[in-house]
């Protein structure tokens, strides 16, 4: 009854987990970190941000990276959840910087994760997503927001020398808001088992000592972030404490109508290597540099799109 993610996870002696897109995707790996932690397992942290790194005085190795430690200054204080996690950490577990990767095109991305790979060192790379959006391939209805998760998928695909690659999802309906179809989603997954690309899936728990960290390390950002709070995190952490319906655990989600629930807290893994060549447009953004190319080449994409799937509803 083991689920296989974790079969693989014991192989592994140093890994990467890695935010796909959007400035709080880390915080969803962070239940993961604790338990590899615990493990005895080394553990570093990126994310793909959403920071003006660029104001920072962190340490640049590659021009598309920053590295995040607690003292770094010079970013925005209203929005920089890469600096606020370091500190939580290293108040713990002694300095634990975060790797924050710049928000631009695929080329720059990928060179970040090569500076990581070849400095770090990984066996395993977990790239984490907060959502669902990064199981669309391409000719479903909606995308929802690829940009970020499309260059991370292709970035952790592309880059060498890691002999594990895993993607991981949380967040089952959150992407609704976006315009995902979750029936489509649940079609890409069935594609996936069949495929043998799908490694499990598992539920946070309240009663979890890694769910208690997660909780605590979000809550000390929020506090210092109090204007822009991860409406993801909160959904999940509200979904695995109990709530249900209609609840809006963060003020930036009042006015539309929210379904928090439990299928909210379930983690969902996949070989990465297989989600990433079912994609049907990663080779078009493959030589994007910046973010606004990124961007044109997927608008180019869905509008040659000609017989996308239709929505449909779960009928259930």
């Amino acid at each position: 009854m083991k689920i296989p993610l974790f079969s693989e996870l014991e192989k592994a002696e140093t890994i990467l987990i890695a935010g796909a897109g959007g400035g709080f995707d880390v915080f969803c790996g962070l239940p993961l970190f604790f338990w590899l932690l615990s493990a005895g397992k080394k553990v570093h942290l990126a994310n793909l941000s959403f920071t003006e790194l660029g104001f920072s005085d962190g340490e640049h190795p590659v021009p598309s990276l920053t590295r995040v430690v607690p003292t770094t200054s010079g970013g925005p204080a209203n929005y920089f959840p890469e600096l606020y996690l370091s500190q939580w950490l290293t108040e713990r577990y002694g300095e634990t910087p975060v790797y924050a990767i710049e928000r631009t095109g695929a080329k720059p991305v990928l060179a970040a994760y090569e500076w990581l790979v070849e400095t770090l060192k990984p066996d395993t790379l977990i790239l984490i997503d907060g959502g669902t959006d990064s199981l669309m391939r391409g000719d479903e209805s909606g995308l929802g927001t690829p940009q970020e998760d499309m260059a991370s998928l292709f970035a952790a695909n592309a880059v060498k020398g890691v002999e594990r690659k895993f993607l991981v999802s949380i967040g089952f309906g959150i992407d609704t808001f976006h315009g995902v179809c979750h029936a489509h989603f649940l079609e890409n997954v069935a594609t996936l088992i069949k495929d043998n690309a799908y490694l499990g899936a598992w539920s946070l728990m309240k009663e979890m000592e890694e769910f208690r960290l997660y909780g605590d390390a979000h809550k000390y950002v929020t506090v210092r972030m109090s204007q822009a709070p991860s409406i993801v995190n909160t959904s999940i952490i509200a979904a695995t404490i109990g709530w249900f319906g209609d609840r809006h655990p963060t003020k930036r989600t009042e006015g539309s109508e929210l379904f928090i629930n439990p299928l909210m807290a379930i983690y969902w893994a996949f070989q990465l290597e297989q989600v990433a060549q079912r994609n049907l447009y990663l080779e078009r953004i493959a030589n994007t540099s910046t973010y606004q190319e990124l961007s044109m080449e997927i608008e180019i994409f869905q509008a040659l799109q000609t017989k996308p799937r239709s929505w449909t509803d779960i009928p259930v």
